[in-house]
């Protein structure tokens, strides 16, 4: 008890100070602002669904309530692990966390949400990872599947919230539920535009749960954040997003992930370049090799031609408000085997198959967005609803 009103205390005066010295306020998130969850687990017992970016200042959420005495009976691994940055889409082991011995229960393999057993004995469930913003991005669904089985095993959750990078606009493809998978599980367009926090709120509200359960969510806000915040994020999010220049590209570069293309995985510049060996040579080439996080990229070994897109931040491409369309579709208009150029997993990607018929057609990036327009706006009403940071 004692250590933790401590600790409450230097933070608020850390927090105070800081606020009185600087004219524009650091943002502090969720995790740093611990005065408004500390009291709720005095004497509980949690578990926690975190990763690499789940920090306090400069040291891992883990290790600052340990230090307080708080209880912690297992930890859950999104994809990538928990401290570790595994490959995409390579499966996540459970095992003990060797730095503290804590029991880590793996939501990235066959099982992708808590069981009863793995939450017996848990008073508070807590959820800090910092995301990206898009509906692919697979800590979305993870936090939604975590939500469910608190709601169904009567425990309440804990939201330590974070700011989205990406979180000024909202985009896209609105999900076809009958594509509904680990990488798009709620009807919501490709770029969403929402905190964890504030999603977390509309699963809540429009009953997107199974069974329509309601899960009892605490959501410890960010401060000194808004969506017009363009937060740079301090932890790369994911091993193949190196720097704020693949965070803000994400969302229109991971279309090539259904694709014949490279995005640059095996390279130092992932998701800023897109390319394959049979592209024309328009004078830029990469070659994917392995690489940690990338351990069997595509087109390994072999040189790629395409799109450079390294210096967009740079050169103000990027950070847009909108979805980029023209990379995807000059691609395809370049690519000399086009009924090789989309795979399966585009349709995924894209949340059903109306974008890549509209490629295949010819549309134009206009026509395109243009069909998206009714969706956005139905879904701009249900997003108003939960926003927090206005």
């Amino acid at each position: 008890m004692r250590p933790i009103l401590i600790f409450l205390g230097l933070m608020l005066f850390s927090v105070s100070r800081c606020a009185t010295e600087k004219a524009e306020p650091k943002v502090i998130t969720g995790a740093e602002r611990m005065s408004e969850y500390l009291p709720l687990i005095q004497d509980k017992t949690v578990a926690l669904v975190a990763n690499q970016t789940s920090m306090v200042g400069a040291t891992h959420l883990v290790d600052t309530l340990r230090s307080l005495g708080v209880s912690i009976k297992v930890i859950f691994a999104p994809e990538h692990g928990f401290r570790d940055l595994a490959d995409d889409g390579q499966t996540i082991q459970s095992g003990t966390e060797p730095l503290t011995g804590i029991n880590i229960v793996s939501l990235y393999t066959s099982k992708r949400k808590p069981g009863p057993e793995d939450l017996q004995g848990v008073d508070y469930v807590i959820f800090d990872i910092q995301d990206v913003g898009t509906r692919f991005y697979t800590y979305l669904t993870t936090m939604s599947y975590v939500m469910e089985a608190c709601a169904e095993n009567k425990i309440p959750m804990i939201i330590l919230d974070r700011p989205n990078p990406n979180g000024y606009y909202f985009d896209g493809t609105i999900l076809d539920m009958a594509f509904s998978s680990f990488v798009g599980i709620h009807p919501i367009p490709v770029v969403h535009g929402m905190t964890f926090g504030e999603y977390s709120s509309m699963v809540n509200g429009e009953g997107w749960l199974a069974n329509g359960v309601k899960c009892d969510v605490t959501v410890v806000r960010c401060l000194n954040y808004s969506h017009d915040t363009l937060y740079q994020l301090p932890i790369k999010p994911s091993p193949n997003l190196p720097n704020m220049n693949s965070v803000y590209l994400y969302p229109s570069v991971c279309f090539s992930e259904g694709t014949i293309l490279s995005c640059g995985r095996g390279t130092p510049f992932a998701f800023q370049v897109l390319g394959a060996p049979k592209m024309p040579d328009n004078g830029f080439s990469f070659i994917p090799e392995p690489m940690p996080g990338a351990t069997k990229p595509r087109h390994n070994g072999l040189v790629c031609y395409g799109l450079d897109l390294r210096n967009a931040t740079v050169d103000g491409i990027v950070p847009a408000p909108g979805i980029n369309l023209e990379w995807i579709i000059k691609a395809y208009n370049d690519y000399p085997e086009k009924d090789k150029f989309f795979n399966s997993y585009f349709d995924i990607l894209a949340g059903g198959p109306s974008l890549r018929e509209q490629i295949m057609q010819g549309k134009s990036p206009e026509e395109i967005k243009a069909s998206w327009k009714e969706g956005l706006a139905e879904f701009g009403k249900i997003r108003a609803k939960y926003l927090m940071y206005n």
